[in-house]
């Protein structure tokens, strides 16, 4: 009875730590935004900002969305950020007998630009506690929009040859379902019935890139769901989203951070036509001829990115690891500085 009690008091533990979160000065030094590194070289990114005297946060860890968080506080000179999660309890036939919250914590102190933390997480199995540390380093404010039209290119970079994976290699999973037919590139990673499921791998150009502009043309299966990672880090969505209604994941979106401004994909099947510039961390995308990112600022990285520092060079990446999609006419220009 008391454990059911303070699982039950979780979520109003919560939303009391949410209510005394009033920004002392101590607070002051985390406003802003970080990149983290995680544990294992993951990536994440924590947001900080204070509205009308209260603090607010928001989260990336590792994959995913950025998320807000339930609870932010002060205690003394460091951030408390808690994030509830909920576990099922099933019986034997599967048939959801309880839900129990669990708050995973994030206690940070900084110093200047740089910030140290210890994720704080209690075992699914009420074992005990699982703690992992990680830094951060606080992002620059973003530079005013650029003028694309004084932006210069260079020379174009054909990212495959038509005929093989030569200046690509394979990452992240344990089988390869990329393959090279007269110009395409193709994923198809195949599941067989009733077998375990197989992990496969994304690919990355073996070159790595600055800002520059990029062009494709990409077929998506029904229900596809794939990604292009702009130097690793930010997620262009590639998703078989014709008919659905805005969303920050549907295709073309920034994963999770930004909505395309208008619906221009097409049905699964067909070729599609996107158009990518990336300069000064703001981002500007078409698809199918229709601008849907309008020199949007990028905040940080998105989830899967393989590193959370937006300034170094990056590959090209294709996330390969969800369903079967085509590429062809890829071609980069980078920008001459």
């Amino acid at each position: 009875m008391k454990r059911a009690l303070q699982i039950a008091l979780l979520p109003a533990l919560a939303v009391l730590c949410a209510g005394m979160a009033l920004a002392q000065p101590a607070a002051d030094p985390f406003i802003g935004r970080w990149a983290l590194d995680l544990a294992n070289k993951g990536a994440g990114w924590l947001g900080v900002d204070k509205d009308k005297g209260y603090l607010d946060a928001s989260v990336l860890w590792y994959g995913g969305s950025v998320m807000p968080t339930d609870a932010v506080y002060m205690d003394g000179n460091t951030l408390c950020v808690t994030r509830l999660h909920t576990v099922e309890r099933k019986d034997a036939a599967g048939k959801v007998i309880a839900k129990q919250s669990f708050p995973e914590t994030l206690l940070c102190t900084v110093s200047g630009d740089e910030l140290k933390g210890v994720s704080v997480n209690p075992n699914k199995d009420g074992s005990g506690l699982d703690k992992s540390e990680f830094t951060g380093k606080r992002i620059p404010p973003l530079p005013p929009a650029p003028d694309l039209s004084k932006v210069k290119f260079g020379k174009p970079v054909k990212l495959f040859n038509g005929k093989d994976l030569s200046g690509w290699k394979l990452f992240g999973g344990i089988k390869n379902g990329w393959s090279v037919t007269k110009g395409v590139l193709t994923n198809d990673p195949k599941q067989e019935e009733g077998k375990p499921h197989l992990s496969y791998g994304n690919i990355r150009t073996e070159k790595e890139f600055e800002d520059f502009n990029l062009t494709f043309d990409v077929n998506m299966t029904k229900d596809g769901n794939s990604g292009v990672y702009l130097r690793g880090v930010y997620e262009v969505q590639m998703l078989d989203s014709y008919g659905k209604p805005g969303d920050p994941h549907n295709m073309c979106s920034i994963y999770s951070r930004l909505q395309p401004l208008v619906s221009a994909e097409k049905p699964a099947g067909e070729w599609q036509t996107v158009d990518i510039t990336l300069v000064d961390r703001h981002v500007t995308v078409k698809l199918n001829g229709k601008l849907v990112q309008d020199n949007a600022p990028l905040l940080g990285c998105t989830g899967g990115a393989l590193w959370s520092d937006e300034f170094r060079p990056g590959p090209l990446y294709l996330q390969g690891d969800h369903s079967g999609v085509s590429y062809r006419n890829m071609v980069l220009r980078p920008v001459v500085k």
